[in-house]
């Protein structure tokens, strides 16, 4: 089968041949006839086979008839992160060429006026995140009502980040009578309930198991100790032993400080390193993408914002610095190798902390591991990490030194001396209604006393007192001694 097998018009076939593809991924062979007869379709495919061409072609299609009206798309595309909407923004470049469609785009980290200018012209393709585009929305800058397709992208990672309720409330501010492409490459039980709620009879369109990796991958775990210098020292030494083979990588962390942290001990030990995280401005997370992308850059330290649907073909290596704790999180992250047919390597270093989230992914993805150079039952437990014990003794001595020094203060004197008897004690004397437990604990009751305050810290008034002066004593003011007229 071929793209011209699919229905497509003339002119998005002849962008497609300019591109260099001839032959469809069954993921394309698979939506784009439902999307062109403008039925609803769920497509459930590993990343990395060309989901955004399975959306984009039927859609450039369809929209070669009609014209968008100012603040009012004729077609809505929601992405996760920014980078995957720019993405798309660059398909819809490159294979509508011969198409004079508008087409924009609402992301974080851009000026809203000049989103609002291509807003006001008429957008035929409006692609955004969903932070954003409710933002235009509440000020009252876009209207939804025009919207004729729906394409919700990366669903799976929209759950992640939490986007699900903002989903729900702009599917309710589009037409009932539009059409849905949703695809995704895991199916949790939230995004089924979504699939659900918001589509109409879909064509399922499924070609490899939900959660499933690549062949053309191999896999390995690396053991590692615990501490953080340990993995560096072991992702260095991985990064030399594949030296030979290894074109370009992407190392992911779980945390963005640990992103920065990575980068900067590489670039340190002379490697050609980048840093890519969510916390980057904008401008500066294009640039170092585009960098990589171009081969300016070998290695590519990033956090989870790069594992999702980035399209760099031909990344040769990933390495996990940290193991994903969210299983799925896995499956994105190797899927940035081993593109389109092409072989690829990932290696993640794991510690004996790290045992329970191994074991999740290996149940996900359906099959066991192999490990480069021996598991970690060779490494020490957590628990006899010499070095903890170590910090783990410094804690409690300081704990016990505090105590006693806070004990004894409380006290207010050492842990030898009684506390004196107190005046209440003697004054009660031994009256026998006076309950032993209360009279031991008057008596146990440390008696404080006020000490006498210097002369210079007294008032006039204390000090008149002190010596026993009556009243003003010498010092009548001498209004006071003026005689009253009668």
């Amino acid at each position: 089968m071929t793209f011209a097998d699919l229905g497509l018009s003339p002119k998005v076939l002849s962008a497609v041949t300019d591109a260099g593809y001839t032959i469809p991924t069954p993921i394309q062979a698979g939506s784009i006839p439902h999307a062109l007869q403008g039925k609803d379709v769920l497509g459930i495919a590993q990343t990395g086979t060309g989901k955004t061409a399975a959306f984009v072609l039927p859609m450039i299609t369809r929209l070669e008839k009609g014209r968008a009206r100012a603040r009012m798309p004729r077609t809505l595309i929601l992405e996760p992160t920014r980078e995957l909407a720019a993405q798309v923004e660059e398909n819809f470049v490159k294979y509508g060429k011969n198409h004079k469609l508008n087409v924009a785009l609402l992301i974080g980290g851009v000026s809203f006026d000049e989103q609002d200018r291509k807003l006001e012209r008429g957008a035929d393709v409006l692609i955004a995140t969903p932070g954003r585009l409710l933002d235009h929305r509440e000020r009252g800058k876009l209207l939804l009502n025009g919207v004729e397709i729906l394409v919700i992208d990366e669903a799976d990672r929209m759950l992640d980040m939490g986007f699900i309720p903002d989903i729900e409330r702009i599917c309710e501010m589009i037409p009932f009578t539009r059409q849905t492409l949703f695809f995704s490459a895991t199916m949790p039980p939230e995004i089924t309930k979504l699939t659900e709620k918001f589509l109409h009879a879909p064509v399922r369109v499924e070609v490899a198991k939900a959660a499933s990796t690549a062949s053309s991958i191999t896999q390995r775990l690396v053991k590692s100790g615990q501490k953080p210098w340990d993995k560096r020292d072991v992702l260095r030494r991985l990064m030399r032993e594949e030296d030979a083979g290894l074109k370009n990588a992407i190392i992911f962390c779980n945390r963005k400080v640990e992103v920065s942290e990575l980068f900067r001990s590489l670039v340190k030990h002379d490697f050609d390193a980048g840093a890519l995280h969510g916390d980057m401005d904008q401008r500066a997370r294009m640039t170092m993408l585009a960098n990589f992308r171009d081969g300016k850059l070998k290695y590519l330290v990033a956090s989870d914002v790069a594992a999702r649907g980035l399209d760099i073909p031909d990344v040769s290596h990933v390495f996990n610095y940290d193991v994903p704790i969210h299983a799925e999180d896995y499956v994105h992250r190797i899927g940035r190798t081993g593109r389109a047919g092409r072989s690829g390597k990932s290696f993640t270093i794991v510690t004996r902390a790290d045992g329970k989230y191994v074991d999740a992914i290996e149940k996900l993805i359906g099959k066991t591991i192999e490990w480069h150079d021996g598991d970690i039952s060779s490494l020490p437990p957590p628990e006899a990490d010499e070095g903890a014990h170590e910090r783990r003794g410094r804690a409690n001595g300081r704990g016990r030194d505090r105590e006693r020094r806070g004990g004894d203060a409380r006290r207010g004197r050492g842990k030898d001396r009684a506390p004196a008897p107190t005046p209440a004690i003697e004054a009660l004397g031994d009256q026998p209604e006076m309950p032993a437990v209360l009279r031991d604990a008057i008596e146990r009751t440390p008696r404080f006393e006020r000490k006498p305050r210097p002369d210079h810290a007294l008032s006039a008034r204390e000090r008149r007192e002190e010596a026993g002066v009556v009243g003003f004593g010498d010092e009548i003011p001498a209004f006071m001694l003026i005689a009253a007229k009668v």
